[in-house]
């Protein structure tokens, strides 16, 4: 009887872990999220090294990117929940093609104060 009850309640706990495992979707609306947390986290410091540069002046060249981070945020937040597996792993393809442009201007940045150093 004890082995039993203990293998239905290992059963129980087995069952109530998968149930509770996120499904593909919800690790891909999660991938998301972590992506554009990233995203925003390298627009802030490519802002913080282009005014590093420019000493602040002149047109703001994040600002477009952070705009477009923001719509991206506002519509998962509107259509995250009901959204595709092909709709997020193309918001996901879009954030990190982003934040490769930012990587590399990132590079050029770093690349042209060398010389200054």
């Amino acid at each position: 009887m004890t082995i039993a009850l203990l293998l239905l309640s290992a059963l129980a706990v087995g069952a109530l872990a998968y149930t509770r495992r996120p499904n593909r979707r919800e690790r891909a609306l999660r991938s998301v999220l972590d992506a554009a947390d990233a995203l925003e986290s390298r627009l802030r410091l490519a802002r913080a090294e282009i005014e590093a540069v420019t000493g602040g002046e002149g047109n703001d060249p994040v600002g477009e990117a952070m705009r477009e981070m923001l719509r991206q945020r506002l519509w998962l937040r509107d259509h995250g929940s009901g959204a595709s597996l092909a709709q997020l792993d193309e918001v996901r393809s879009s954030i990190d093609a982003a934040r490769d442009r930012i990587d590399q201007q990132l590079s050029r940045i770093a690349q042209a104060r060398a010389p200054l150093a």
